[in-house]
This record gives structure tokens, C-alpha cells and sequence, in this order.
């Protein structure tokens, strides 16, 4: 049997067949190799497209969501020109991120890609010492990751040389120019010699991204990417829950609804700092562990918290999007928007933490009644129905603790450390039923450890207020109340839209009243109310949702008709 000739250069063991789509993009074998040993088998869709183009020195303009591996798409073509051209006196490319975080991951990443290569990846962001910073730059650096804010403070300086550079990057752009960084990146790139390519990505791509590639680059490559399909058994499973309620009862309402879900991990995004603070503070008076994350704090402040949110230490991080942005928490559970985000892209970006590789999360929307249409434009984005759920009452968050005891009691009695308790058993069993012990010692334990219920037992701010039944008069002056059959348990509830709210003096007992005097249905089988400025929302059973519409439409509320009809939302309880 003739022997095989041996490969002129051979290079590493590997399974060709996995990167053979690696290979095929004109990627360098070194590259291909060290793909292949941390586990790439193959280019996502924007790896696909954007790395020849990018081998090929054109400018690229890219619309990509986080998760569509876009980091390897460009910083792939980086370490490629790097072999290609070698190493110069200042880097070869600058990379501007929004964040500390992503500086960090994308620094962290290009030198996995590159290890092999002696890459030298300098992540530069404020916080760290800039000593530090000065020495490496002095050092030599191949690709520098920063914020543009410490980018522009070493340009500055004249620690960050331009000259040298062929490649400039802006990742995450929307998200750079949200947080006010325009003036820096306009900087930085009129620093950067006129002949380099340009790179932008941006999850979104409003005008003011557009004008900057204007501006900026030379006839660039287009490209738009949704975000890349999980593998087979990995797929996001996210229950997506909204609580409909004015914004005097969000703090309550928020406490029930941690002490039913009871998350590992949760991030509650607040709009602003102040509020950010307020609910941090709140929640912390009310015995949850809580880290408050905003861009008023220092980096050293930040650091501390992010340490005792990832080791287990506080269980809550409430922040806003911008001192979110690049995080990623292994334990996280839930997600919850006490303030709904200014854009559907934004929530889409926040639910995205949970429910990665196949765990199960939670995203929790409080929702006030003037943000109703907000959220079907996020559904509309989406294309899921987000259902809408009542806040948590005293019964539910007994009967959930409740549960948490029983799951104790089942872990104890299969434990086989519980014989030295029998003699208690023994004391007691001449003069009470053992059923009765057991009652009295899973009382003692449920209340130590779960709290007294009376303690509970307030009424939830969120919840409608007890509202009377209006019962019609009968004409022999007599009050009788109409009967209407309750719907079965299992029963949907109907919201219902009326053209007037408090501007017109609404209030629930007059909806209550009309309905049940004109529509002839019981008070007591009215759900949520909710009264905005210029409308209100109603919940009845939607068994008699067609005879409160016609029966209201016909009918003058605080003296005048108004327009009702079924909720286009109609969320289904």
C-alpha cells in the first residue's frame, strides 16, 4: 500500500469537516485551528457575510442584535490583516464599544481568537488605572477596545497613535450615541487616517446612524442579520407576564410579585437613577437583598456590586439600560421592567438575558394604563402575546408559602437524621391525635420560617378597590339585586374600552353602578378597573361582554354617551 504523502504545512489535528465553513471565508489556518479548539463549528449567518467583505478591505454597515456572533465577525478579519500585513509602531485597529463590559468580553474574546497568533488586545475603559493603561499602550498593542470617552482621553495624551491604523470599529453605535457619546466617536475617527476602514454596527439603524456612515465610510457593504436561531433543545423559554396598574401601586405591587416568583437573580430596570435609588432603598427596608446600578456611580462602586451580585450575595439588581448594557449574570432567573422601555427593541434586548441555553426565565412588565398601547407595540415586534396577570393577592401569597413548606417537609422526611425527634412524638401522643401534632409543629415552622400571615394580611395596593354592587330598583321602590350566572372557573375575562376617564369625573362605583344597572350583571363579577385621563378599562366575563357593550352604548355615563367597545388589546386574564 503506497504511503501518504505528509502535508507540505501540516497543522493542527482537527476535524476538517467542522471548519470547512471557516476555511471557505479565507481565514488563515492558525485562526481556523484555534476556532476549532474552542468549539466553533461553524460561521453564524453574519459570519458568513461579513468576514470576506471585510478580508477584502471594504467598509461595512451592519444591522445585528446581540447574540448573532458578531464580535467574531469582525475581530476574525482583524487577527486575518494582522497575519496578512504584520504587526506596525502603533495598532492595527481600535474597536469602540459602549461599555466597560463589553470592552472587557470583546477584549477578552479577540485574544482567545488570537492566542496563537501572540495578538496583543488592550481593552481600555474608565475605571481601571490609567497608569496601567499608559504602560501596555508604551508596551505595543495590536488592537485596542475602548469606550470612546478614555479613547479620546489617550488620544489626547498622545498614548493612542492613529497613524498606524487600518481598521476602526463601532460596535453597538445606537446604543454609543444613546449615551451621548457622538462628539467622542466624530473625535476619534477624525484622528484615524482617512484610507482606513470603517466598521459599524448598530441593533438599530435610526438616521442619526445613517449619517454618521455618510459621513464616514466609502460605498459600504449593507447588511441586516435577525438574530441567530438557538440550537435544537436550546431555545429561549421565557414566560413573558404583564401587571396592568397605576404607578402608586408599581412598588407594592412589585414586593407581591417577588414573593410569589421568588427569583435567584432578577434585574428590575428602572427609567432614571433617582428612581433607581428610591426602589433599591425600598426594597432593602423591606428585607430583600437589592444592589442599586446606575452611571452616577463610580467604577470601583460598580465592580463591588456586580461581585456581590455574581457570588450570590444579593439576590435583586435594579438599574437602568445604560449601566446594563454588556452585562451577563449566569444565575439570572427574572427579569422585570418596573418602567416599560422607551423603544420595543429595548425590551426585546432586556428580556434576552433569561432563558439562555435552555433554562427557563421569567420577564415580568409593570404596566400603566396610559403605557396600554406600548405593549402591543412590543407585541406586534415580537410576535408574541404577552399575557396579562392579576397582582398576587394575601390568598395567593399564602397558598405559595405554603407550597415552599411542603417542599421543606418532603427534603426532611427523607432525611435519616430525624429519629431523636420520635421522643417528642412520644410525649405528646397519650394526649393529642398524631395528626395534631403534626398540624401544631408544621404551624410553628410555617410561621417561624415563612412569617406570621396576619403580618401579610394588608390589602395590595394594585389590587381594585372593593366596590359595592349597584342593584337596579324595581318600580314598587324596592331594591333587587339582577342575578347574572357566574361564569365557570375556567372562564376568560374581557376587557372592555369606555371613552371616558377622569378628566370626564369617572370613578369606579359609577362603572360599577352602570353596568350593573344597565347591563344587569352583579358587581360582584366585575374585574380590574382601571381609569386613565381619557378612557377606562374594564374587566367583565367575557359570557357577558356583548350585553355590557350594548347595554352601555345605549346608556349616559356622567351625563353623556361615550364611546364602548371591546379593548383592541383584549388580553386574555
Amino acid at each position: 500500500m503506497p504511503k501518504t504523502p505528509a502535508p507540505q504545512n501540516p497543522a493542527p489535528q482537527s476535524p476538517a469537516p467542522q471548519n470547512a465553513g471557516f476555511s471557505a471565508l479565507g481565514l488563515d489556518d492558525k485562526i481556523v485551528a484555534a476556532l476549532t479548539a474552542l468549539g466553533y463549528e461553524e460561521p453564524t449567518p453574519i459570519q458568513q457575510e461579513t468576514i470576506p467583505t471585510l478580508i477584502k478591505g471594504k467598509d461595512l454597515l451592519g444591522q445585528a442584535a446581540t447574540g448573532t456572533g458578531k464580535t467574531a465577525a469582525f475581530a476574525l478579519p482583524i487577527l486575518q490583516r494582522l497575519i496578512n500585513e504584520g504587526r506596525g509602531e502603533g495598532p492595527l485597529a481600535v474597536v469602540l464599544v459602549p461599555t466597560r463590559e463589553l470592552a472587557m468580553q470583546v477584549a477578552e474574546a479577540m485574544h482567545r481568537y488570537g492566542k496563537a497568533l501572540g495578538a496583543r488586545v488592550l481593552p481600555v475603559y474608565g475605571g481601571q488605572p490609567i497608569g496601567r493603561q499608559l504602560h501596555a499602550m508604551r508596551a505595543g498593542v495590536d488592537v485596542v477596545v475602548a469606550t470612546p470617552g478614555r479613547a479620546l482621553d489617550h488620544l489626547r495624551r498622545g498614548s493612542l497613535q492613529m497613524a498606524g491604523v487600518k481598521i476602526v470599529v463601532l460596535d453597538e453605535a445606537d446604543e454609543m450615541l444613546d449615551m451621548g457619546f457622538a462628539e467622542d466617536i466624530e473625535a476619534v475617527l477624525k484622528e484615524s487616517p482617512a484610507t482606513r476602514q470603517t466598521v459599524l454596527f448598530s441593533a438599530t439603524m435610526p438616521p442619526r446612524i445613517e449619517s454618521i456612515a455618510k459621513r464616514n465610510q466609502r460605498d459600504p457593504v449593507r447588511i441586516k442579520i435577525a438574530k441567530a436561531p438557538a440550537k435544537v433543545g436550546e431555545a429561549p423559554k421565557v414566560r413573558q407576564q404583564a401587571y396592568l396598574l397605576a404607578r402608586a401601586g408599581k412598588a407594592h405591587a412589585l414586593e407581591r410579585i417577588l414573593d410569589l416568583e421568588s427569583p435567584t437573580a432578577a434585574i428590575i430596570f428602572c427609567r432614571t437613577r433617582i428612581e433607581v435609588d428610591e426602589l433599591s432603598e425600598a426594597l432593602n427596608a423591606r428585607g430583600y437583598k437589592a444592589e442599586a446600578l446606575h452611571g452616577g456611580m463610580t467604577q470601583e462602586q460598580r465592580d463591588k456590586v456586580m461581585r456581590r451580585v455574581r457570588a450570590g450575595d444579593s439576590e435583586l439588581l435594579i438599574a437602568t439600560d445604560v449601566a446594563a448594557r454588556g452585562l451577563d449574570i449566569d444565575r439570572l432567573t427574572h427579569v422585570i421592567n418596573y418602567d416599560l422601555p422607551a423603544a420595543p427593541e429595548a425590551y426585546v434586548h432586556r428580556i434576552g438575558r433569561v432563558g439562555r441555553a435552555g433554562r427557563e426565565g421569567v420577564a415580568i412588565t409593570l404596566v400603566e394604563p396610559r403605557e396600554h398601547y406600548a405593549l402591543q407595540n412590543i407585541e406586534r415586534l415580537t410576535k408574541h402575546k404577552i399575557e396579562i396577570a392579576r397582582v398576587p393577592t394575601v390568598a395567593d401569597l399564602q397558598a405559595r408559602k405554603l407550597e415552599l413548606t411542603i417542599a421543606t417537609l418532603r427534603e426532611g422526611l427523607v432525611a435519616d437524621d430525624n429519629e431523636h425527634f420520635r421522643v417528642v412524638i412520644d410525649a405528646l401522643s397519650d394526649d393529642y391525635d398524631p395528626i395534631q401534632i403534626a398540624m401544631a409543629a408544621v404551624k410553628l415552622y410555617h410561621n417561624e420560617v415563612m412569617g406570621d400571615a396576619e403580618e401579610e394580611d394588608v390589602p395590595p395596593a394594585p389590587a381594585p378597590v372593593e366596590r359595592p354592587s349597584y342593584p337596579s330598583r324595581t318600580s314598587s321602590g324596592t331594591r333587587s339585586a339582577p342575578r347574572t350566572p357566574h361564569p365557570k372557573d375556567s372562564g376568560d375575562m374581557a376587557r372592555i374600552f369606555i371613552g371616558a376617564g377622569r378628566e370626564a369625573g369617572m370613578r369606579p362605583q359609577d362603572l360599577v353602578g352602570a353596568i350593573a344597572n344597565e347591563a344587569g350583571v352583579a358587581g360582584g363579577l366585575i374585574g380590574a378597573i382601571q381609569i386613565t385621563d381619557r378612557f377606562s378599562l374594564v374587566e367583565v366575563p367575557e359570557a357577558v361582554a356583548a350585553q355590557v357593550i350594548k347595554a352601555l352604548s345605549k346608556a349616559t355615563l356622567r351625563g353623556k354617551k361615550v364611546p364602548v367597545r371591546r379593548d383592541k388589546g383584549n388580553y386574555q386574564a
